[in-house]
């Protein structure tokens, strides 16, 4: 039988002791299979409990009754005896436990009805070895379809089943064979080989629980080849008036850029409103959207631009929005590059006009330039998301990695103000049969074999991609012949043509960056007053490297070896939960400010963060290890003459660092520290001194661009004297040029710090909660 264990609202289980191993007879053992926690009601207000389901053989139960018999006996304890009160005391209620017991995926995904069919993912104990047989022949009495494939673990058996809850659970012997259940993870395949008419179904079930935002929600406007605003799972996200085009004979609808384009922005906006449809379709829940769809067409029908004219079109490109809109939070999502990466980092006009674009420059129709519309006051700052761009078809290659590490990143990704997208995937399953003898090229969790990275820049340039987001995987056969797509391997999205189908498998990185801008709307939906700097600071920050990448860099020698490999990964995968709550064990700390970088060609201002740091819960932890990451954004004014693209101190404007005070450090050693450091910046000398100690990247790899993250890993002990942090200026052509010097308007700058312990019963959250200490700027 199966018991399930419920706990206390708020209470751990005791899961060690809940099982026995005692007997040399496998299939004697008392076994924790499944354990799953439960919320009820948001907010501060919800109640957590845990579950837990646990095997019991046949003859085996009595194990727990001599437990339960110890632990109400009232009469003294003798020395040393064992009532269980650790395991008891947290147990609400004892139940046997059905089918949904052993359910460890989301809630929302198990099947509505009894007799709702689905694809389970079978997770059976290994026992006598006979478990998979037993499956098939059970399947094979009732009709149920069992996948030809299957993962073998040490303990586990995974296989795919086809069928409903209540034939399931229809045979003893299956039932005591599993250890849990989720649902398979459906693919694009499915869908995309679905008739127009099913399709259609699927599309009008997802619209039908689908709640649209509200009309002042926030946007992503995606620079594109236009969309198809007909389509039923956008029509209620875009509106007629918040679709353009660059140059009003093109028309507004998704025709642009020739049939290698084709459907492109449609395809963008279902990822950039929806994500992966895969998921939605996948559940029954309703689907509540916070923002919003604006789209621009930047690509004419036939032909395209003069190249030369792109940062142009861009510029003009994100004014029709703002006259249509002009109050609206907004996210540009831009998935159109240059074909190659010959640039190498070094800035073009079209990055320079990104650039300059999200530093706040306004486009001019009267004279088609980039210009303030107010010298006096503070300029409109944007957000821009863009693709990385891709590895062109047919390069692809088994060694993906290497071919990655080679490509450089598009134009005009290469923009040190804009979050640069790249792709990695978590698509590493064929269960397509028109795909038998072929393999998935990249392995679950590392880098998408599309992706274009900077490992070929020099150290001078940005760090490009920031981020990488899923953009699909490709097949190889035994010649090592690679091909595409494997819908399996695709995301899934809108079709622009939608009275032929509905849907359409995607890929590569154009379909990262939507799913980046929809990460970045979120972000802004949930807190309306930060900043472009500090949505984008928080996508980086939230971001983790995946275990394939760690693998990878946990072979690295050194920090230089690191900062290669940062390049190809970015900062790792954004977490939204990450980017939006604190944990009792992990909080992050946000400032936003504007600093005065230089008066009269020397630095004016260095900023010192006093953080509310939990002291005294840090130093009761002694030695425990302590994690605290350090994110810096801001954006930099590029400078428009091509002589001061050759050295990054004469393309930004400023440059702006941080540094976190040493432990034994007084605030005047502190101070001096920071004043050698902007001179060696300026003379370009390389970096010393005690903040380089603990660090995962260093200054040397981390201060590239204008966002700057890196890991402090430490005692907590010392973390506990570590709460100063300063972030101050180093040179750039404001400096050099001081008739155009605007560091008196302020340069502004997102600061995020989060400090973590893996020692989960330790509640630093509360310590800082308690403290007024808001972040404060001292000027000198």
């Amino acid at each position: 039988m199966y018991l399930e264990f419920e706990s206390f609202p708020g209470w751990d289980l005791a899961l060690e002791s809940m099982q026995s191993r005692r007997s040399k007879d496998p299939r004697r053992h008392i076994e924790l299979v499944a354990v799953t926690e439960h919320l009820e009601g948001k907010g501060d207000a919800a109640i957590r409990t845990q579950r837990a389901a646990v095997f019991v053989p046949d003859g085996e139960v009595g194990h727990f009754l001599k437990q339960l018999e110890k632990y109400v006996d009232t009469t003294p304890k003798a020395p040393r005896e064992r009532r269980h009160e650790d395991v008891f005391d947290r147990v609400a209620s004892v139940r046997l436990a059905a089918l949904r017991a052993l359910w460890t995926d989301v809630d929302e995904a198990f099947p509505l009805r009894d007799s709702d069919t689905i694809w389970w993912e079978v997770w059976l104990r290994r026992t006598d070895g006979k478990e998979i047989e037993r499956l098939h022949d059970y399947c094979g009495q009732v009709d149920a379809r069992i996948s030809p494939r299957r993962i073998d673990f040490d303990d586990r058996i995974v296989t795919l089943v086809f069928t409903s809850p209540s034939t399931l659970s229809g045979s003893l012997d299956v039932m005591g064979d599993i250890a849990e259940l989720q649902r398979a993870k459906e693919t694009a395949t499915f869908f995309v080989k679905e008739k127009p008419g099913d399709q259609a179904e699927w599309t009008k079930d997802l619209a039908e629980r689908t709640r649209v935002s509200r009309p002042d929600a926030p946007a992503v406007c995606l620079l594109d080849t236009g969309v198809n605003a007909g389509h039923p799972l956008l029509e209620g996200s875009l509106a007629p008036e918040d679709r353009h085009a660059c140059d009003p004979t093109w028309g507004v609808d998704d025709d642009g850029g020739g049939p290698d384009m084709e459907g492109h922005g449609t395809e963008m906006a279902g990822l950039a409103l929806y994500g992966d449809l895969v998921e939605h379709f996948a559940g029954s829940a309703a689907v509540e959207l916070r923002h919003r769809l604006e789209s621009v067409k930047i690509l004419p029908p036939t032909g395209k631009n003069d190249p030369d004219l792109y940062g142009a079109v861009t510029a003009e490109a994100t004014s029709r929005p703002e006259i249509q809109a002009p109050t609206r939070r907004r996210v540009f999502s831009m998935a159109v590059t240059a074909k190659d990466g010959r640039d190498r980092g070094q800035p073009t006009s079209w990055s320079a006009a990104v650039d300059a674009l999200a530093a706040g420059r306004s486009f001019d129709p009267s004279d088609k330039g980039l210009k303030y519309t107010d010298e006096h006051e503070d300029a409109f700052r944007r957000l821009f998301v863009l693709s990385a761009g891709n590895i062109d078809g047919p390069a692809l290659e088994c060694d993906h990695i290497s071919r990655s590490d080679v490509e450089p990143v598009h134009d005009p990704a290469q923009a040190w103000n804009a979050l640069t997208v790249g792709a990695f995937t978590d698509k590493a399953v064929i269960t397509d049969t028109d795909w038998d003898g072929w393999s998935p090229v990249a392995r679950r969790g590392d880098l998408s074999p599309w992706s274009t990275t900077s490992v070929v820049f020099q150290p001078a340039w940005p760090i490009k991609p920031e981020v990488v987001f899923e953009g699909g995987n490709v097949v190889h056969d035994r010649a090592d012949n690679v091909d595409f797509p494997c819908d399996d391997l695709c995301l899934l999205t809108t079709y622009y043509r939608p009275s032929d189908k509905a849907l359409v498998s995607t890929w590569a990185t154009s379909a990262a960056t939507a799913q980046a801008a929809r990460f970045c709307a979120a972000i802004s939906a949930e807190y309306p007053d930060l900043w472009p700097e500090t949505i984008r600071a928080l996508a980086v920050h939230s971001a983790e490297w995946t275990e394939a990448m760690q693998g990878h860099l946990a072979q690295a020698g050194g920090k230089t070896a690191r900062a290669q490999l940062v390049r190809r990964y970015g900062f790792g995968v954004p977490d939204l939960g990450r980017a939006l709550r604190s944990a009792s064990n992990a909080v992050t700390l946000m400032a936003q400010d504007s600093i005065r970088p230089f008066e009269a060609g020397n630095m004016r201002e260095i900023h010192f963060h006093d953080l509310p740091w939990p002291r005294e819960a840090l130093t009761e932890l002694g030695d425990a290890a302590v994690r605290v990451r350090v994110t810096l954004s801001y954006f930099v004014e590029p400078n428009p003459g091509r002589r001061g693209w050759q050295t990054k101190h004469r393309y930004q404007s400023h440059g702006l660092r941080f540094e976190v005070k040493g432990p034994t450090e007084s605030l005047d050693e502190f101070r001096k520290r920071l004043n050698k450091s902007a001179l060696n910046e300026e003379e370009n000398r390389p970096s010393s001194g005690a903040d380089n100690d603990g660090w995962y990247l260093g200054p040397r790899a981390r201060d590239r661009g204008s966002i700057h993250s890196d890991i402090l890993a430490g005692f907590a002990a010392d973390i506990a004297e570590r709460g100063t942090i300063a972030v101050y200026p180093v040179t750039g052509w404001w400096k050099e040029l001081r008739k155009r010097d605007r560091s008196e308007h302020g340069a502004r700058y997102a600061l995020v710090v989060t400090i973590e312990t893996d020692e989960v019963d330790t509640d630093i959250w509360t310590p800082i909660a308690n403290q007024v200490g808001v972040a404060t700027a001292i000027a000198t």
